[in-house]
């Protein structure tokens, strides 16, 4: 496994040579274990990035991380760079930020009730796929990091939601608005023969 300070110098690199290349990195996953591991980075731009946007983030931390073959420990692993296609995966405030006024699905760790919620058509619910209206940063008393709230159209209903109540969450796409963000991949290169083996891969969602 892949220690959290490991993962936080792959972003503080990946930052860095998006702003290079001109696009910005929305998530970075690093999954698999003995078999086969993957370092997965997805980035975003105004207009949507392409192939060759993919292509050149890649090719720039390819050359970072080539550049010290002890950085990611563990031996080979590949490489992916996409976008996060139509069904984004929503993590950070400023994903939710991002889709305010679309459809969002969420999956919650407690039911609606808890976020005081009355509502007996859906305050036992711990999921929903709604419209996201606001997001909502209100000021701590105790003077730490503002509290964060997403609030939802439910059932006609206003509902206002803590984001720490959140599990789960994704962009719902609505194909009636015609849009076609297709998940676009970096094309895939023979991995070079080293310690670690790194693939780009051309898939469409």
């Amino acid at each position: 496994m892949i220690s959290e300070s490991i993962v936080q110098k792959i972003e503080s690199l990946a930052l860095e040579v998006a702003t290079r290349v001109g696009v910005q990195i929305y998530d970075i996953e690093f999954s698999g274990g003995a078999q086969g591991r993957t370092l997965r980075i997805f980035i975003d731009k105004e207009g949507g990035p392409g192939i060759e946007d993919c292509t050149n983030l890649s090719r720039g931390l390819n050359e970072v991380l080539d550049a010290d073959e002890n950085f990611i420990p563990g031996g080979k692993y590949v490489l992916e760079v996409s976008t996060p296609g139509l069904e984004r995966n929503l993590k950070q405030v400023w994903h939710f930020e991002k889709v305010i006024g679309k459809k969002i699905w969420l999956k919650f760790t407690r039911s609606l009730d808890a976020a005081g919620v009355e509502n007996k058509k859906i305050k036992n619910a711990k999921q929903v796929s709604e419209l996201l209206e606001a997001v909502l940063q209100e000021p701590s008393v105790d003077g730490e990091a503002p509290s964060v709230f997403l609030q939802l159209s439910v059932e006609g209903e206003l509902v206002k939601v803590p984001l720490s109540f959140v599990e789960k969450a994704k962009l719902v796409f609505d194909f009636k608005e015609g849009k076609h963000d297709k998940k676009s991949v970096a094309p895939k290169v023979k991995p070079k023969q080293q310690g670690k083996s790194k693939s780009h891969k051309n898939k469409k969602r």
